[in-house]
C-alpha cells in the first residue's frame, strides 16, 4: 500500500522493515538513536509506549525537510509491570522463564509526524500473546540463536506456526512490531490524494 509521500522509518527494527516491505511500501531508513527511558512514573504501558515513539519521531523529524516520520516502540506487559529487551542472555532467560506457560499484552506505540508542518497522529495497540512453556533443551537453544536480542519481552513471534508463541486476541503484526492495519488506514488519512 504505497503512501504518496516520503515515508521515513525512525527505527533500526528488521520486523518493522520486513512488515513495511511485505505491504510494498517505499521507504527510508534513519534510526532515532533514542534511548528508551525506564518505566517509571508512566500510569500504563499504553502512557509508555506512545511517550517513547513520540521521542523517535521527534527526535527524527528535524532532520527531515518533508515526509512523513514513522516511529514505534514496544513493551511486554504482564503483573502490572513492563518487560522491556534483555540485557545480556541471561536476563533473557529470566524474563523467557517468567513469561512460560502464561499470557500476556504486548504494546506498541507508533507516532508518525508529517514534514513540513510538524502535525502528528499517533496512537497505541496492544495484542495478547500466549507463550507456552519451555524444555530445559528448547530455553537452551532459543538464547544461543540469539532470537531474544533486541526484543521486548525477549521473543520474537513467526508470522505462522510459531512452535512457542500463540497470539490469542489483536494483531499478529503489532506482536512483531508494527500494527501494519491501522498504519494503513491512518497512512491513507492523512496522506494526500
Amino acid at each position: 500500500m504505497p503512501t504518496p509521500q516520503r515515508l521515513i522509518l525512525a527505527s533500526a527494527s528488521l520486523g518493522r522493515r520486513a512488515l513495511l516491505t511485505q505491504a510494498g511500501y517505499q521507504f527510508d531508513v534513519q534510526p532515532s538513536g533514542v534511548d528508551e527511558p525506564p518505566f517509571v512514573g508512566f500510569p500504563s504501558p499504553r502512557a509508555y509506549v506512545q511517550h517513547v515513539a513520540w521521542l523517535k519521531a521527534a527526535a527524527v523529524a528535524p532532520t527531515a525537510p518533508q515526509g512523513i516520520v514513522l516511529s514505534a516502540d514496544s513493551v511486554a506487559w504482564q503483573g502490572n509491570e513492563v518487560i522491556g529487551k534483555p540485557a545480556d542472555a541471561g536476563d533473557a532467560r529470566r524474563i523467557l522463564e517468567r513469561l512460560a506457560g502464561t499470557t500476556h499484552e504486548l504494546w506498541t506505540g507508533v507516532c508518525l509526524w508529517r514534514r513540513p508542518g510538524d502535525w502528528q497522529v499517533c496512537w497505541q495497540e496492544a495484542s495478547v500473546v500466549e507463550m507456552r512453556r519451555w524444555t530445559a533443551n528448547e530455553l537452551d537453544a532459543y538464547l544461543a540463536s540469539g532470537v531474544w536480542e533486541g526484543k521486548s519481552g525477549g521473543y520474537g513471534i513467526r508470522e505462522e506456526h510459531d512452535p512457542y508463541v500463540r497470539l490469542v486476541q489483536g494483531s499478529l503484526s503489532n506482536v512483531i512490531g508494527l500494527p501494519m492495519e491501522s498504519l494503513a488506514r491512518v497512512l491513507a488519512a492523512i496522506s494526500p490524494p
